[in-house]
């Protein structure tokens, strides 16, 4: 069985591809489910609960050979990772309460445009012009999505917008974490920390959530835990630079559910805004991961 990073034989290759297309459909399921739950219960229980599911499941696993499997040296890159990528969940989360669904999603998703400008101000990393077109190509395309001239403004962009930004740190984190920490000792600091982050914040949002939400809230647990666990698999059968392309399936997706749950089409302008934003990603990405290390040239 290949290793990350290394060429796989075509049927790996597309067992590979396989994987990641369905984990980033569970992602677009997931939102569904989080957009009916916030009817029955506060954002901030259902992130909780998001993360309690996986860990629940994650545990036993992890510590089966008891702690010492579990020992680090990056316990702050784990914080981090953890404090960036719950609140990429919690921002986007609310916003899909407050905007439709497909646009929420397409911004927050946009995170890898922003993971090229958060390498240059960290790292003082050449950007080259193919990737900085790519930037300003799928920031035109989230300005279309937007659509300013529309008047009714509501703090889902806002919020959508800064769970992009969360989202590329939490992607970088785990990008520097990978090059030392095994999967599952990632996977199990991630659903622990965030778990105890959401603690105080379920707790205080707290109202019971409605009976019928129970097994959305299962459902959105189950979803996370889903996708993670064939992304890890896909890792296995291709490479990071054949499955990047793959995060954006999650629109498409997610542009299915909205139709067919809700019945909301994009816009003609909301859809050119969706093509570029894909197109400026796939182009950011491109030179963005010919270095593990986030050089760019």
């Amino acid at each position: 069985m290949p290793e990350p990073g290394t060429k796989s034989p075509r049927n790996y290759l597309a067992l590979g591809v396989m994987a990641a297309t369905l984990a980033f459909a569970c992602l677009a399921v997931m939102s569904a489910l989080v957009k009916k739950a916030s009817l029955g219960a506060p954002t901030e229980v259902i992130v909780f609960f998001q993360n309690l599911i996986c860990l629940i499941a994650v545990a036993p696993l992890a510590l089966r050979h008891g702690l010492s499997p579990l020992k680090t040296t990056r316990a702050g890159l784990h914080l981090w990772r953890a404090v960036t990528g719950t609140g990429a969940w919690l921002g986007l989360f609310y916003a899909i309460t407050l905007m439709p669904l497909t646009n929420a999603i397409l911004i927050t998703y946009s995170a890898p445009l922003f993971i090229p400008l958060i390498a240059w101000m960290l790292h003082g990393r050449k950007i080259g012009k193919a990737v900085w077109a790519g930037v300003i190509i799928g920031f035109i395309g989230i300005v279309l999505v937007l659509n300013p001239s529309n008047s009714t403004w509501t703090w889902g962009a806002p919020l959508a917008l800064g769970a992009a930004i969360l989202l590329a740190l939490a992607l970088l984190s785990v990008r520097w974490l990978c090059e030392t920490e095994p999967n599952l000792r990632i996977l199990f600091y991630y659903f622990l920390i965030s778990t105890v982050l959401m603690l105080p914040f379920a707790l205080f949002a707290w109202s019971p959530p409605q009976s019928w939400t129970w097994p959305y809230l299962a459902g959105i647990g189950l979803c996370l835990l889903t996708s993670q666990v064939l992304i890890i698999i896909s890792y296995k059968f291709a490479s990071a630079v054949t499955l990047a392309p793959i995060i954006y399936s999650v629109i498409a997706f997610t542009a299915l559910l909205n139709w067919a749950l809700w019945g909301q089409a994009p816009t003609l302008i909301e859809a050119g805004g969706i093509a570029l934003v894909i197109v400026g990603g796939l182009t950011a990405m491109k030179t963005d991961r010919q270095s593990a290390a986030g050089e760019i040239d």
